[in-house]
C-alpha cells in the first residue's frame, strides 16, 4: 500500500511539473500595432465602448498610462521598428518611413528591396524586405532561442508594418496590395503563396466590404465627442463632394475600389479575419514552443490623416475597432486557450489635431510645406554663391545639402550651412535650426535633444534639422499628420494581456524602447542587438 501510494504521488508530480513545463511559457505571443492611436483614446471614448475589447484588457490586464517615444521622427516605419527592435533610430538604421541617399542621389523607402521579386500579384508591391533594418527583433531573437523551431508570422495592410515586425528571419510576412485588393508577400520569405492565403484572397473580401456603405456604428448623436460631421478641414473619400456620413462606398469605380477601402474601418476587420485564418492555417499555438504573430492594424492612421483626431470618422473607428479587438481575443481564448496566449497593445505613434480645427478653438496650430521651403532656400543660395540646387530635399523636419556638388564646384559648405540655417530660422513656425552634426552641443530643451539624438543616424540623417512650434508640422490644410516630439505624437498606449499578466496600472514613465526587453525577460530570451530599453518590472512581477 505504502509502494503503491508513493507511485501515485510520484506520477502527480511528473503529471504537475509537465503542466508546469509546459505553461511556463506563453503558447502564442499577440503583438498589436495600432497606427495613429494616441494614449488618450482609451479613455476618451471609454464610454461608448463593449465590455470585452479594450475594457477586459484594461480590467485584467496591466498599462503603462504613461509610455513615451523616446525620439523622432514619430513616424510609422520608425515605430514598428522600435516596439521590436527596442532600439532607436541611431542603431536600428530605420530613421524614417524614408531617407534620402546621397550615394544614389534618391529618395530610399524604408523596406525597398530590388533584389526580390512581388509573390501573389504582378505589381512591384512585393519588392519588399527587412534588409536596411540593421538590427534584431524580439521575433528575430524567438526564433534563434529555440533553433527556429517558433513560427513567426507578420501581418499589416501597410508592407513597413508586417515586416519590420516580423524581423530577419520570419516565416512570413504579409500585407495589402491595393492594386488587386489582396494579400502578398515577398520572395524574401516564400516562393508562392500558401494555398490558405490564395483561398482567402478568392473570397475578395474588399469587394464585400465595398459593396455597403459606411454609415455609423451607433446614432450619429452619440457621438458627443466628435467636432460636427462636415468641416471645412477635413478631406473628403475619393468621389465625395464633403466629408459626411454616409460614405458612399457601393458607388466606388472598381480602379478606386481597393485603394479607398484602406481608408474605411473595414479594412480594420478584413486584417483580423486574415490573423484568424494565419492562426487557424498554420497552428500558431500548437508548437512545443512560444509562436509570434505580429499583427498591425493600419486602418486608423489612414482614417486618421484623413478626417483628424476631432472626426466622427475616427470615433466611429475605434468604436469599431473595439468591437474587432474583443471578437479576436475572444477568437484566441477558443483557439489557443485563455490564459496560453500573451497579448500586448501598443501604437506607433499619436497624431496631431487639424490647424483648422485649433483655430475654431483659438489655439495655436498651422503648417507648412517642405518643397516650398527648399526652393525657397534653394533660390536664395543660388543668388549669393552661384550654385544650384544645393539642398537635395527637405524631409524628416531636415535637410539634405548636396554636399558633393558643392565642393565640387569649390563653394564654402560652412557659409553655405550658415546661410541655410538662417534662412529656416527666419520662418515663423521655427523655433531653432542647426547643423545635426552639432546635436551635442545645441542647446535645447529635454526631453527634445534626447529624442533628437536618438534619432539622429550620421549614415542615413540629414544635414541640418529644424524644430517647430507646438501644433505646427509639414503638411496641407486638411487632414493631418504627425512626425514630432511632442506628446501628442509621442505618447502611446501600452496594455499587457493573458499569460502571467496581472491586473494594474503604472503611471511611471516608461518608452516604447522598453516593450522588446520585457518581452525577452518574459520569454526567457536574449534580447534584441541593439537594444536600449529596460525590462518593465511591474509587468513581470
Amino acid at each position: 500500500m505504502l509502494l503503491k501510494n508513493l507511485l501515485a504521488s510520484f506520477f502527480l508530480m511528473v503529471i504537475s511539473f509537465s503542466a508546469f513545463a509546459q505553461n511556463n511559457k506563453p503558447k502564442l505571443v499577440v503583438g498589436l500595432v495600432v497606427d495613429q492611436m494616441r494614449w488618450d483614446y482609451l479613455y476618451r471614448y471609454q464610454e461608448l465602448y463593449g465590455a470585452n475589447g479594450f475594457k477586459r484588457i484594461l480590467n485584467q490586464g496591466f498599462s503603462n498610462e504613461n509610455a513615451m517615444i523616446p525620439y523622432t521622427p514619430t513616424y510609422t516605419a520608425v515605430g514598428h521598428t522600435c516596439v521590436y527592435t527596442g532600439s532607436v533610430p541611431a542603431i536600428t538604421g530605420i530613421i524614417g518611413n524614408g531617407w534620402f541617399d546621397k550615394t544614389s542621389g534618391r529618395s530610399v523607402y524604408c523596406t525597398e528591396d530590388s533584389t526580390v521579386s512581388t509573390v501573389g500579384s504582378n505589381t512591384t508591391a512585393g519588392k519588399m524586405s527587412p534588409v536596411n533594418m540593421w538590427t534584431t527583433t524580439i521575433t528575430d531573437e524567438l526564433r534563434l532561442s529555440n533553433n527556429f523551431k517558433s513560427k513567426v508570422i507578420g501581418i499589416s495592410l501597410k508592407d513597413r508594418g508586417a515586416i519590420l515586425p516580423a524581423g530577419h528571419s520570419a516565416n512570413a510576412a504579409y500585407w495589402y496590395d491595393d492594386k488587386p485588393g489582396k494579400w502578398i508577400s515577398s520572395s524574401y520569405y516564400m516562393e508562392k503563396l500558401p494555398a490558405w492565403v490564395d483561398q482567402f484572397n478568392a473570397k475578395d473580401l474588399p469587394s464585400v466590404y465595398m459593396s455597403k456603405d459606411w454609415n455609423t456604428l451607433l446614432p450619429i448623436n452619440k457621438y458627443d465627442q466628435s467636432t460636427a460631421d462636415d468641416k471645412p478641414y477635413e478631406n473628403s473619400l475619393s468621389g465625395e463632394k464633403s466629408p459626411v456620413f454616409p460614405h458612399k462606398l457601393s458607388t466606388v469605380t472598381d480602379a478606386k475600389k481597393y485603394s479607398m477601402f484602406k481608408t474605411t474601418p473595414f479594412s480594420g476587420t478584413y486584417s483580423f479575419e486574415f490573423a484568424k485564418a494565419a492562426i487557424e492555417n498554420e497552428s500558431l499555438g500548437k508548437n512545443t514552443v512560444p509562436d509570434f504573430l505580429a499583427l498591425s492594424i493600419s486602418t486608423p492612421d489612414y482614417i486618421g490623416h484623413t478626417f483628424g483626431p476631432n472626426s466622427i470618422e475616427v470615433e466611429d473607428t475605434y468604436l469599431r475597432l473595439d468591437n474587432d479587438i474583443a471578437d479576436f481575443l475572444a477568437y484566441l481564448d477558443k483557439s489557443v486557450g485563455e490564459g496560453n496566449y500573451l497579448f500586448f497593445l501598443t501604437a506607433d505613434h499619436g497624431v496631431a489635431h487639424i490647424p483648422g480645427f485649433m483655430a475654431e478653438h483659438k489655439i495655436p496650430a498651422g503648417n507648412f510645406n517642405d518643397d516650398n521651403l527648399a526652393k525657397k532656400i534653394n533660390e536664395s543660395i543660388d543668388s549669393v554663391f552661384g550654385i544650384k540646387k544645393a539642398i537635395q530635399t527637405v524631409m524628416n523636419y531636415q535637410v539634405y545639402l548636396n554636399t558633393d556638388l558643392i565642393e565640387k564646384e569649390g563653394k564654402d559648405l560652412a557659409a553655405i550651412k550658415k546661410l541655410v540655417i538662417k534662412m529656416i530660422k527666419e520662418e515663423p513656425f521655427v523655433v531653432t535650426a542647426f547643423a545635426t552634426e552639432d546635436l551635442a552641443v545645441t542647446v535645447l530643451p529635454q526631453p527634445q535633444k534626447e529624442m533628437m539624438i536618438n534619432g539622429y543616424n550620421p549614415k542615413r540623417s540629414g544635414d541640418i534639422q529644424f524644430t517647430a512650434k507646438p501644433g505646427y508640422f509639414d503638411g496641407g490644410t486638411k487632414g493631418t499628420t504627425h512626425g514630432l516630439w511632442n506628446p501628442y505624437d509621442a505618447h502611446i498606449p501600452l496594455l499587457w494581456f493573458g499569460w502571467n499578466i496581472k491586473p494594474g496600472k503604472s503611471n511611471r514613465e516608461v518608452y516604447m524602447t522598453d516593450i522588446a526587453p520585457t518581452l525577452a525577460a518574459m520569454l526567457q530570451i536574449q534580447m534584441p542587438n541593439g537594444t536600449v530599453g529596460k525590462v518593465i518590472t511591474e509587468v513581470i512581477k
